[in-house]
């Protein structure tokens, strides 16, 4: 019988480190955000601003977003923090969502502005075939496990 205990707390503590494995690793490699200089140079050039909120449908104490987005033609950056996880992705969105399942509908009508490698402020370049101005929201989305983290609706 001790040796099925034995089992089972090794098992779990496995487990446990495991999971704070993957939810710090992206913590540790991230690199520095841009400073606040840099994402106000951004926001002096925007056409649009908008707000990340933690209280959206599917945000949660795991995954959200807060702080303010700015959408240039050739730059979006954001101000605030985001909660840290692996694979980061920023979409254009022609509606506003703020569920996994709406993201999964409208996917195919969204663009995959860039990856997004850190969690206190972020500046993604807009590819030239982009039209910022044509869509309405910004979402991160994981891409890894298919997870809503925050949308804002900037139009």
């Amino acid at each position: 019988m001790k040796w099925l205990i034995r089992i089972g707390t090794h098992l779990a503590a496995g487990f446990v480190g495991f999971a704070l494995g993957i939810y710090l690793l992206p913590i540790l490699i991230a690199p520095e955000g841009p400073g606040e200089q840099e994402v106000r140079s951004i926001a002096d050039d925007s056409r649009f601003t908008a707000e990340f909120r933690r209280d959206l449908e599917d945000s949660d104490a795991l995954h959200w977003g807060e702080g303010t987005l700015y959408v240039s033609a050739d730059t979006i950056a954001f101000e605030g923090r985001l909660a840290p996880g692996p694979d980061y992705r920023l979409y254009l969105s022609p509606e506003f969502v703020e569920t996994e399942a709406a993201f999964e509908a409208l996917k195919a009508q969204m663009v995959e502005v860039g990856t997004i490698r850190t969690f206190e402020n972020f500046m993604v370049t807009v590819p030239d075939s982009v039209d910022p101005a044509a869509f309405r929201a910004a979402i991160v989305w994981c891409e890894s496990f298919g997870q809503f983290i925050t949308a804002a609706a900037y139009r």
